[in-house]
């Protein structure tokens, strides 16, 4: 769809709605890398080529959000708009409501996650997914394991669990669902899910207060946890525990999502 407007010398033209946008904001004072990153999102939803999956990925690895091969195509095998909203929303790179107060985080946290625990994801590995959600980023964690590893999903809304293993029968990761290298469950996610532990990677999507310990003691020695962490600020938190059992942390970057809590809780959020 394109526009008419009335330029500097009372020229009328047509323009696409982005190239206003462009024009407006581009002295604004934004950082260079993420004025580079919100416009070439802006510009491709409005061209339309941002309306698939491969779109989206190819996005998020030329504004340098993904920067591994093999995180790259994990994403590409695994088509977002089976596991989020439908319609071309689903490839663009923003959260999504997802009902029951939760969320599906947008794909360059997605990416960005991945990418610090790709270390951790090698094949045969073990990786537990908190708080599950639509199961997209437990099927991430399955293609990249793969048929010797495991990768495990807990999330405390039923509803949830089982729309998450619809969502992966449909999938390219549905092989490892029916095989049991990958599963979904109904659970407290402070509370980890023991029966894979010890973990190679641990990822939390929603944000604690502090550390649930239970997810420390499932962490395996050399394995790495990423969870935000805070209330109203908040850090996405990789710890890294030591041979001697010891933790290693750092923030990666200020974050903000849904908090981790109860059932009840989340419900009247």
């Amino acid at each position: 769809m394109q526009i008419a407007t009335i330029g500097r010398w009372g020229v009328s033209a047509r323009v696409w709605p982005w190239q206003i946008f462009r024009r407006r904001f581009s002295r604004a004072a934004t950082p260079p890398y993420l004025k580079a990153g919100l416009f070439n999102r802006f510009e491709l939803f409005w061209r339309g080529r941002a309306n698939d999956n491969i779109a989206l990925v190819e996005l998020l690895q030329e504004n340098g959000t993904i920067k591994s091969d093999r995180i790259a195509h994990a994403m590409k095998q695994l088509d977002r708009g089976l596991f989020a909203p439908q319609g071309e929303i689903a490839y663009v790179d923003i959260p999504l409501p997802i009902g029951y107060n939760a969320t599906i985080s947008a794909p360059h946290m997605h990416a960005a996650c991945l990418e610090l625990l790709e270390n951790h994801l090698e094949p045969g590995m073990h990786a537990l997914d908190v708080g599950s959600g639509t199961g997209y980023l437990t099927a991430a964690f399955a293609l990249m394991v793969g048929e010797q590893g495991y990768a495990v999903g807990v999330e405390h809304i039923p509803e949830l669990v089982q729309q998450s293993i619809e969502n992966v029968k449909r999938s390219k990761a549905a092989p490892l669902l029916e095989s049991g290298h990958l599963s979904l469950h109904v659970a407290d996610g402070r509370q980890g899910w023991p029966e894979q532990a010890p973990y190679d990677a641990i990822h939390v999507g929603a944000a604690a207060s502090s550390v649930p310990q239970a997810l420390v003691d499932q962490l395996k020695t050399g394995g790495r946890l990423v969870i935000p962490v805070g209330d109203i600020y908040q850090d996405l938190l990789v710890i890294d525990k030591q041979p001697d059992g010891s933790l290693q942390s750092h923030s990666a970057t200020s974050v903000r999502y849904v908090p981790l809590t109860s059932r009840d809780a989340q419900l009247n959020y």
